[in-house]
């Protein structure tokens, strides 16, 4: 249970989270860690078991950076969210699932990206998305708040309203929000 959010702006993308890790009606931490950068230029939220999710993003990390040695540059955003997808789908696919849900968020040569992965391994993209228990929530800020154009800054007022939002209605969203800035020229990078 949590709310994660991810918005695509003009000038970068956001990523939004609570810090509540609950199962059930009892909160077991009221800190927890939410958005993890995989790079300067790519992030993820996750929302799910924090066991699995930790795994995922630390195996991710790895796998990005033995493919970005080995072929010189680094992923791009959607490569780096079906990097993620594949090995929920493979977990899934074993009788071993990743009980995540993860947004991909990040800037590359083509500009910015936000992506979902669920634990089948689905890969979907949205100018702006939420997942965990208040996302519901999150949503009805988020479709009122957002624009096509809309600035950097803005954009990590709106994720972090739309999360405080959740906070007030879901029970598994709380003790405050992380906000995590990918500003447009981050991506170091060229393919060869």
């Amino acid at each position: 249970m949590t709310t994660t959010v991810g918005i695509r702006s003009k000038d970068g993308v956001v990523l939004a989270a609570d810090k509540r890790a609950s199962k059930g009606f009892f909160v077991g931490s009221k800190v927890v860690q939410k958005l993890f950068a995989l790079d300067d230029a790519t992030a993820v939220a996750i929302a799910g078991q924090m066991s699995d999710a930790e795994y995922l993003v630390n195996l991710a990390k790895a796998e990005r950076r033995l493919l970005t040695l080995r072929r010189g540059y680094p992923l791009s955003v959607r490569e780096s969210a079906k990097l993620i997808s594949n090995i929920v789908y493979n977990g899934m696919k074993s009788y071993s699932p990743f009980y995540v849900e993860l947004v991909v968020a990040g800037v590359d040569k083509e500009g910015a990206h936000v992506y979902t992965s669920d634990m089948s391994g689905a890969v979907t993209s949205e100018d702006f998305m939420s997942s965990g228990s208040g996302s519901p929530i999150a949503y009805g800020v988020l479709e009122q708040g957002y624009r096509k154009d809309i600035a950097l800054e803005d954009a990590g007022k709106l994720a972090e309203a739309a999360v405080r939002a959740a906070m007030e209605r879901d029970p598994g969203s709380g003790n405050g929000v992380d906000v995590l800035v990918v500003p447009n020229g981050r991506w170091h990078g060229e393919a060869n």
